[in-house]
């Protein structure tokens, strides 16, 4: 695509007027115009896919880890991920505000912009990671320390982690590009090269653990290895891919130099980008919570809920693909000022997404112990109580997705602290405070129902600031 100056409008981009749709050029990746269904489901299952990949492929690299390797091994590649999970979420969140920045210049036409923004928020991660990666390789050893890791898996998990720290400005940066791909309207490219990335890593993990031929056998590093290999794979298939094409977000000559951040653009990658950082920060300090409390109710009760996790990622992949195609959706129907368009869009996404959740729902209540069974073995002691807890809390992640919705629409306005604060109420006065009230009275089922009431309150919470709070007021282009 040939680089372009702004398509003026004639009209103020933060004005409530609109501009009809058709009077600006269709381009490729252009999400403004065209069935809102059709473009929904064709923008949302890449991503999808590309979601269940990413967690089949941890689910294979952790069975040749612990196959190959042993316990001690497994034990810590989980301490490593754990920290890792926590250095990308930051990054995560910078990645979203770009993707939503690059969204409304994409749909005001306005590529140029669009490239910069794609410039500053890739620079800034990229020299986010280095930093951090040597901070990481320093401290490796206290960071581990400060998390109790066994000593038995302590040097493992730290030759794990430092392996994964050297690969994570290779990592950041294809988390950038493919999410400002998604922003310009391209959910394939991303797609492909996770198919590429998870490929690679299932074949390289055990070569190099176990060593073939002239490879050396490398044990936990090896697998490590294999992950970031892959990920350059990845990168390196979307840049080609990018360039192969002649796609929006491809820099050339002096555009190059957008990789060094701009002040203005990085003005809104980290105002915007910290807070959905640090949401998904709650969540996970939230998550990690329930798991100690569920270990005081015994080995089976912590068995039963560690093959209900295993379910319940795949149950809430359908909203997080379709909260992103919502909110890339939305971004390039504000930038083109087709404000009307915002509301079906959300309905859409948002009905779609429930059909979506509650099949996949019905079916993991449906078949639960033969999808538990491939857990815990169907005469496992610890079956009886996670079909309990099937039927008690699946239904919440089917309630709490119509949140994760509605954040995409708000996100893609840049009102980000509301969710977030929502967020915490939900999960913390919500869901703990319910199991801290709830616990003498109830017993062991206070853990249970704290799910479904911590996700009623915070859709309650969710619906009442979408429909009365002044989160239209943050958009600003």
């Amino acid at each position: 695509m040939n680089e372009a100056s702004p398509i003026p409008s004639g009209e103020d981009p933060t004005c409530e007027t609109e501009v009809p749709p058709q009077e600006l050029p269709t381009i490729r990746g252009d999400l403004t115009q065209g069935p809102i269904l059709k473009t929904l489901l064709l923008f949302s299952v890449p991503m999808l896919l590309s979601n269940v990949l990413q967690t089949l492929n941890g689910s294979v690299n952790a069975i040749w880890v612990g196959r190959l390797l042993g316990e001690s091994a497994l034990a810590a590649t989980a301490n490593a991920n754990v920290l890792m999970f926590l250095l990308y979420a930051a990054i995560f969140g910078f990645g979203m505000a770009t993707t939503v920045r690059i969204g409304q210049h994409f749909g005001a036409r306005d590529i140029l912009a669009a490239r910069k923004t794609f410039g500053s928020g890739t620079g800034f991660s990229a020299a986010l990671a280095i930093a951090v990666a040597i901070a990481g390789w320093v401290y490796g050893p206290a960071m581990l320390h400060a998390m109790s890791t066994p000593d038995a898996s302590r040097e493992e998990a730290l030759a794990y982690l430092r392996v994964m720290f050297l690969a994570l400005p290779i990592a950041s940066v294809g988390l950038m590009v493919s999410m400002a791909m998604r922003g310009a309207g391209d959910s394939k490219t991303p797609m492909f090269a996770m198919i590429l990335t998870v490929v690679i890593d299932a074949v390289l993990n055990p070569v190099l653990i176990m060593g073939f031929g002239p490879i050396p056998q490398l044990g936990i590093t090896g697998s490590a290895a294999a992950t970031a290999f892959a990920n350059i794979a990845g990168l390196v298939y979307q840049v080609w891919r990018i360039y192969r094409q002649d796609l929006p977000m491809r820099l050339r000559g002096h555009e190059l130099g957008y990789f060094l951040p701009r002040s203005e653009d990085l003005r809104y990658i980290v105002t915007k980008g910290l807070p959905m950082g640090a949401q998904m920060l709650i969540v996970s300090s939230a998550s990690l919570i329930m798991v100690g409390l569920v270990n005081r109710e015994g080995l089976d009760a912590a068995a039963a809920y560690g093959a209900s996790l295993q379910l319940w990622n795949y149950l809430q992949m359908p909203a997080m693909a379709i909260s992103s195609a919502v909110s890339a959706m939305v971004a390039q129907s504000l930038g083109a000022g087709d404000h009307g368009r915002v509301g079906k869009v959300t309905i859409t996404g948002m009905f779609t997404n429930l059909v979506m959740s509650t099949t996949v729902a019905a079916l993991i209540v449906g078949f639960d112990h033969t999808l538990l069974a491939l857990f815990l073995g169907g005469d496992s002691p610890a079956m009886p109580i996670a079909e309990h807890i099937q039927l008690v809390c699946t239904a919440s992640f089917v309630i709490v997705s119509i949140t994760v919705i509605l954040t995409g629409t708000m996100r893609a306005y840049g009102a980000v602290v509301a969710p977030l604060v929502i967020m915490f109420l939900g999960l913390y006065p919500g869901r703990l405070g319910f199991y801290w009230l709830a616990r003498p009275v109830i017993d062991s089922e206070a853990v249970w129902w704290a799910y479904p009431v911590g996700s009623v309150l915070t859709v309650v919470l969710t619906l009442g600031y979408y429909r009365f709070g002044k989160w239209r007021s943050a958009f600003s282009m």
